[in-house]
């Protein structure tokens, strides 16, 4: 792989984790923060799998990230549905 196309593929990762780390939850753990010091903490690798294993790192983040956000959904439209009058025993 060219260190062009990791390159680019560093660089979309940030952006995407950048538009998730927007509706973040909690205001106070500052996601853009933590993620730019782990971007410029691994800006000088130079091994390949050293890169490899930092963006594979990245994609764990994203995936981690949009779970937390399913369950916020999830969550959020349980509380808004009462319960179902069909799961109390009678």
């Amino acid at each position: 792989m060219s260190t062009n196309s990791t390159r680019l593929r560093a660089l979309a990762l940030y952006k995407e984790l950048h538009r998730l780390g927007r509706d973040y939850p909690d205001p106070s753990y500052d996601f853009h923060g933590r993620m730019r010091t782990l971007f410029e903490k691994n800006r000088n690798l130079t091994d390949k799998d050293e890169i490899e294993n930092a963006l594979k790192l990245g994609e764990y983040i994203k995936k981690e990230t949009l779970a937390l956000y399913s369950l916020r959904k999830y969550r959020h439209l349980k509380r808004m549905y009462p319960p179902s009058s069909l799961s109390e025993p009678q």
